[in-house]
């Protein structure tokens, strides 16, 4: 098995939209109105519409904007150019500023505008790095 892709669904798919493609500096895919996605040579960040829940069974199966337990976490070179770069467009979305964490990841940590929380992380321990380099 490996993981594919998450996927957030929202009620304001081109605002999403457009803000992950400015804090990845990546164009989206736009599929449909109600459904695009972010590839990375790893995995797939989806964004849908709440018109594609009906898909799935309806309004009970996911609701936008309600997240409180998931991190999307996207690896980058350098957490502090990323910080310096976004701060001003981030503004108060910013949960954590730049912060060596105990298991050897750098990680700035913010909200999207539905408020999920992302994860901008860099190992920069040597054991970091070759946990996540293989």
């Amino acid at each position: 098995m490996n993981f594919s892709s998450a996927r957030i669904i929202t009620a304001d798919l081109n605002r999403l939209v457009s803000f992950y493609e400015q804090v990845t500096g990546m164009p989206m895919t736009r599929y449909t109105d109600d459904f695009a996605e972010l590839r990375t040579p790893l995995a797939t960040l989806a964004i849908g519409s709440t018109r594609t829940v009906q898909l799935f069974g309806g309004d009970d199966v996911a609701r936008a904007a309600t997240n409180r337990s998931v991190i999307i976490e996207l690896r980058v070179e350098d957490v502090d150019n990323e910080y310096e770069k976004l701060a001003d467009f981030l503004g108060d979305a910013i949960v954590q500023k730049p912060t060596t964490m105990p298991w050897g990841n750098r990680s700035l940590l913010f909200r999207d505008p539905d408020g999920n929380l992302i994860n901008f992380f860099a190992p920069v321990t040597s054991a970091a790095q070759q946990r996540l380099d293989g």
